[in-house]
């Protein structure tokens, strides 16, 4: 299984994915520079989190015209797995490959901290080898992570099974209180109908190995790759 790693000015978790996916997962990894058109023949797509063109407009609203995102749309359309996190998320609901927006904190304010997530679904790559009953402890960094989407949509991905994660406390309970942004449905990562697109807010290469005092973020990435 091959990765690619796509790098945007501003991008500033590429590196971090990058030893994730090589020294973790022990899997091969490629960066894939924005003005590129050729994906290197690689099997797995991440948009990495940052500041993507200084997050001028829209967070994602420049980088989904970057030459790269042509390429991705197609790859995505075909079936190719496409997973962004953070910016990356960002970008892809800019982009039209997952439905709904990513709004600013309802407190108006950059939140970087530890957040506690649940698989809302078992059905995905990234959730099927999690449990549904155990909390995983991530770390978060966005200004702009407020999920929301129409009452129509959010029917349909309650309807599909489409909802990832969602904020939860440490016991597992998604309540208000364990909400960090104002996300609709505590919602912190979607998927697209055909379930090969993926998108969520926390920082799972944040949280990757033993070295960085967590490795909840590692379970999601094993997870992604047992399934492939």
């Amino acid at each position: 299984m091959k990765f690619g790693v796509v790098v945007f000015p501003g991008s500033n978790c590429d590196d971090d994915m990058v030893w994730a996916i090589g020294e973790v997962l022990k899997q091969p990894v490629v960066k894939l520079w924005h003005k590129e058109s050729d994906l290197q023949g690689c099997d797995f797509i991440v948009l990495p989190g940052g500041f993507s063109y200084g997050d001028y407009l829209r967070c994602g609203a420049i980088a989904r015209f970057s030459p790269i995102m042509n390429e991705i749309i197609r790859f995505a359309k075909k079936g190719g797995y496409v997973w962004g996190i953070c910016n990356g998320f960002q970008i892809l609901t800019e982009s039209g490959l997952l439905p709904g927006a990513l709004l600013l904190n309802t407190n108006q304010k950059y939140i970087c901290k530890n957040v506690y997530i649940k698989p809302a679904t078992t059905r995905t790559l990234l959730t099927q080898k999690l449990s549904p009953y155990r909390p995983l402890k991530i770390p978060i960094a966005h200004g702009e992570g407020r999920y929301y989407a129409p009452i129509d949509t959010l029917k349909e991905l309650q309807d599909n099974d489409q909802i990832l994660f969602q904020y939860c406390n440490p016991y597992g309970q998604v309540i208000e209180e364990a909400n960090p942004n104002g996300s609709m449905l505590n919602i912190a990562g979607i998927c697209n109908e055909s379930r090969n697109v993926f998108g969520m807010m926390p920082h799972p290469e944040r949280a990757a190995h033993k070295i960085l005092g967590n490795t909840d973020g590692a379970k999601v990435m094993e997870s992604l790759l047992a399934g492939i």
